[in-house]
């Protein structure tokens, strides 16, 4: 009996090599136009300047702007060495800005590609990254791992800020929309965290010493992603694999659970449509009805786990772990004749050669000997 030679086929186990296996036949799938790139996608941003495009952070410390026709790199931003995990813009799309597991926020001119400032004082890598403007000041606010997040003058750099209150690290930033009036002089971020916790904190009364308020406890666990809908209300994806409508006008309290089988990884909101997406950590990407909860479809395609979502229009784009950019259209025809293709029975593949009697270790091991002939 032959004996594997393949460097991958040794110290693993029988499960861990079925698992390999069962990626790399699901890796050939054509499911939402994959653009395949050469190192895993952590998190992914919608061009401010063009609804042709997206930006990708990649684990190989590279931003990379996506065209979404053609697939082609239309810009590529450099520097760091280590894993890119979130990025954002400048209130004028001039600027990006890139969280990176080198402790650092590293930002780039958009036109020129050249680095600009690098944001230091996280004492552990950076998880999220957003920015906003406020009486006439740019503003770059970072949540670590360290568990702080810090607020920074986007013009000189300096560290304004270290906003504190969450005992494990922070794992998203949502700045509040309602606070975003050009009349506003107050500005909110909400944070999540590893221990569970939703926070929100004025960052605009000036003071070295912000402190914030009362934590919101909606999930059991880490708590991924935060994203707002046109109402104001809060949506949530945890690793309790939930993802929750927490509603503003009653004290933020869920008025919605939307289950799932792993862990949630991100949601979106699509407000014409009246669906909520999620992206789970089992490959898949979910179409929930807004109204009933229930789910409506499940688009499959990703081979490792889905690690953000965009959408633009009515086009869905999603990035995976398994380095590709995948879009999904939400036409409502094109949504129609998606639900009616995976409602059909799965049709059965003919046998390689049905009349042979031979099991395929002994079809294999036959073949090995006809090449030594």
């Amino acid at each position: 009996m032959s004996a594997s030679s393949h460097r991958d086929d040794f110290f693993q186990t029988t499960s861990a090599l079925d698992e390999q296996t069962r990626k790399d036949a699901k890796s050939n799938n054509t499911h939402g136009s994959p653009i395949r790139l050469q190192s895993k996608i952590l998190a992914v941003q919608a061009d401010p300047l063009n609804v042709g495009s997206v930006y990708v952070a990649q684990s190989g410390g590279t931003v990379r702007k996506i065209m979404l026709e053609t697939g082609e790199t239309a810009a590529l931003f450099k520097g760091p060495t280590a894993p890119v995990t979130s990025i954002c813009f400048s209130s004028d799309g001039q600027l990006l800005f890139a969280g990176c597991w080198d402790k650092t926020v590293w930002s780039w001119d958009v036109a020129s590609k050249q680095p600009k400032i690098r944001y230091e004082g996280h004492t552990d890598f950076v998880r999220s990254v957003v920015s906003t403007r406020l009486k006439g000041q740019d503003l770059l606010i970072s949540g670590g791992a360290d568990a702080q997040i810090l607020v920074f003058d986007i013009v000189s750099g300096k560290r304004m800020h270290v906003l504190k209150g969450h005992a494990k690290g922070i794992q998203d930033l949502a700045i509040d929309p309602a606070t975003l009036d050009l009349d506003s002089s107050e500005r909110v971020v909400f944070s999540s965290g590893s221990d569970r916790e939703i926070r929100h904190f004025d960052i605009s009364n000036g003071s070295q010493d912000l402190t914030g308020t009362e934590a919101l406890l909606a999930h059991d666990t880490n708590v991924n992603k935060l994203n707002f809908d046109q109402d104001g209300d809060l949506w949530t994806a945890s690793a309790d694999k939930a993802t929750k409508c927490l509603v503003r006008d009653d004290g933020w309290k869920p008025n919605l659970t939307l289950r799932h089988p792993d862990f949630v990884r991100d949601v979106v909101i699509d407000e014409q449509g009246g669906w909520i997406i999620t992206a789970c950590r089992d490959e898949d990407i979910r179409i929930w009805n807004r109204s009933t909860g229930q789910l409506h479809h499940t688009f499959s395609g990703h081979y490792e786990e889905v690690t953000g979502l965009v959408l633009l229009g009515l086009t869905l784009v999603s990035v995976s772990i398994d380095a590709t950019v995948r879009q999904w259209s939400l036409k409502p025809d094109d949504l129609r004749d998606a639900v009616a293709e995976a409602a059909k029975p799965p049709t059965e593949e003919p046998s390689a050669n049905p009349e042979s009697a031979l099991t395929e270790e002994e079809e294999r091991e036959l073949a090995e000997l006809m090449e030594e002939d």
